[in-house]
């Protein structure tokens, strides 16, 4: 589900480009979130929220509920920002964050991280390392205040 909102964005009629936020329902993502919005209003650009699960998935609590998407959208409006979620059920996570990235022509991705043990690491992978590693414009990695 993609949602566009604010098109031309009259309260900042110079919109360019855009920045992807990797967005989870977590501390994680709202950090992300915050700096992704605070970027995009520095630059004039659409924000891009990407909030992605597995399709293999069955219970993903940091892909969020249609009516957090919801509200995160509307609130990032009411900032002024012009938005567009992209709220979907993929094969690969960071793969998703990257295309749209790319799709955007984006600045910047913006992607929360978490204090993981190698061997999490070593089991699970990392979305957050796929997409510095794989994405083609700069990768901005927040975390939140301890």
């Amino acid at each position: 589900m993609s949602t566009p909102s604010n098109p031309g964005n009259p309260g900042n009629p110079g919109t360019t480009g855009s920045v992807v936020v990797a967005y989870s329902a977590d501390r994680y993502g709202e950090t992300a979130v915050a700096h992704a919005a605070e970027q995009a209003r520095k630059e004039g650009a659409r924000l891009v929220v990407v909030n992605a699960t597995l399709g293999s998935s069955l219970v993903d609590n940091r892909f969020a509920h249609d009516a957090d998407i919801a509200a995160l959208h509307d609130r990032l409006t009411a900032e002024g920002l012009e938005v567009v979620v992209r709220h979907d059920v993929v094969n690969d996570v960071a793969d998703a964050v990257v295309a749209a990235a790319d799709e955007e022509q984006a600045s910047l991705i913006v992607v929360g991280i978490r204090h993981r043990s190698p061997v999490g690491k070593l089991l699970l992978g990392s979305v957050a390392q796929k997409i510095i590693l794989t994405a083609h414009c700069p990768v901005l990695a927040v975390k939140p205040s301890s």
